[in-house]
């Protein structure tokens, strides 16, 4: 029999959570500690994973992103992703994806207040004084800063001196984490079903309604993207707006159905320069850089993950920690955690940081495949506006093709 994979594995153990919880109902408390040790599991791997993560890809770069094309590369990636991200904010506020969902049963939850700050002494707080402690005390923005620095001294050190242990070291331990990871995540059909299992012991079916409410809002998000961006590049790049459906087709079908912009990248590219007109010069140097950095469908749905998690365990966010879920948000964007169930250690990552309850994760885990194609088909199809205007920047976009008067081949 061909083997079932994660995916409907995860799918099977949500469903059957629900369905087991709302029929014992509040007997089903009694499976939550197993829930809670496949949370911990995840939580003991993460600062590892996103430190090595960041040092490791900026330690091993190549400086392929510097000159004209890299900047206007980076510029679009920046203002899409904080646009998707304020969107993320916006329409978590208006259409509150948490509300009428009590993950914890009405137990009051210790959580630390996040207190306000000035701008000064958040930006100053982003520096560590000490990046172990930062570790041990899961304060991740400063890891990732101390992450940043290491990798940058780590790389020059690295081409400087040709030796490359330290940089080998650093990957291979990531893949090790990354392989402890793996392990984890094929145990997470039965903690998600314990976790599932329950919260709809303590409320029902109505656990549906919220996963709903999330997924339309990201439905919303992405369309409200497409209404934005679209137009934008079309105006930029001076080429007819109402081409750009069918030319997307394609790859929209292969987002949408495997949820990976990593299997898209060789479409992208093609369709790129034979659909799009781009040059394949630009092609080649903004496909694989918008794959792991460009993440708008992405940035909007950790943003509403934050809120999420939020809502659903009756905590109020203050501006401080709206801000940050938009800076956070951002920050995971800048880099693809390329293992089986990347997204939990996004979410763990993320309540961690904001100082939120992690009962919800079990929800977001439990969709996070139908999430996934609303954030691949959005990162995918904005990689190529990316594309298209720093390519109509540097001349270097034919419209001839665009319009198909012109063919080409990649």
């Amino acid at each position: 029999m061909k083997k079932i994979s994660l995916t409907t594995q995860i799918l099977i153990g949500t469903i059957g959570g629900i369905v087991f919880g709302s029929v014992v109902g509040p007997w089903a408390a009694n499976l939550k500690f197993i829930g809670d040790m496949f949370i911990r599991l995840i939580q003991m791997s993460v600062v590892i994973l996103v430190m090595s993560s960041v040092a490791g890809a900026v330690g091993s770069g190549d400086n392929r992103d510097v000159g004209k094309m890299g900047f206007h590369t980076f510029k679009w990636i920046i203002i899409f992703t904080l646009v998707s991200a304020g969107l993320g904010v916006v329409l978590s506020m208006i259409m509150q994806p948490g509300v009428g969902i009590d993950i914890t049963g009405g137990a009051k939850l210790a959580t630390k207040p996040v207190e306000a700050s000035s701008l000064s002494e958040t930006i100053l707080n982003f520096v560590p004084t000490n990046a172990i402690s930062s570790m041990a005390g899961g304060a991740m923005v400063p890891c990732i800063v101390f992450a940043l620095f290491f990798g940058v001294a780590m790389g020059s050190y690295a081409k400087t001196t040709g030796n490359r242990v330290v940089v080998d070291w650093v990957v291979g331990l990531n893949g090790t984490v990354t392989n402890i990871i793996k392990m984890v995540m094929t145990v997470a059909p039965i903690g998600i079903f314990c976790l599932l299992a329950n919260v709809s012991g303590a409320i029902g079916f109505r656990v549906i309604i919220p996963m709903l409410k999330f997924l339309l809002l990201l439905l919303i998000g992405d369309c409200i993207q497409f209404l934005l961006f679209g137009p934008l590049t079309a105006a930029l790049c001076r080429v007819n707006l109402f081409k750009m459906p069918a030319k997307y087709a394609k790859m929209s079908i292969m987002a949408l159905t495997t949820t990976s912009g990593a299997i898209c990248l060789p479409t992208k590219i093609e369709d790129e320069v034979t659909k799009f007109g781009v040059s394949r010069k630009v092609a080649d140097f903004t496909g694989p850089i918008t794959m792991s950095m460009n993440s708008c469908g992405a940035a909007q749905c950790y943003v509403a993950a934050i809120f999420f998690m939020a809502q659903s365990t009756g905590v109020q966010m203050s501006t401080y920690q709206m801000g940050m879920a938009i800076l956070l948000s951002c920050l995971m964007c800048l880099g693809t955690i390329a293992v089986p169930g990347g997204s939990v250690i996004v979410y763990t990552f993320l309540a961690s940081s904001l100082g939120l309850p992690l009962e919800s994760i079990a929800v977001l885990i439990g969709i996070d495949w139908f999430a996934g194609m609303f954030r691949t088909i959005m990162n995918v199809d904005v990689d190529v506006m990316v594309g298209m205007l720093v390519a109509s920047k540097l001349g270097e976009l034919d419209r001839d093709v665009y319009n198909g008067k012109k063919v080409v081949t990649y």
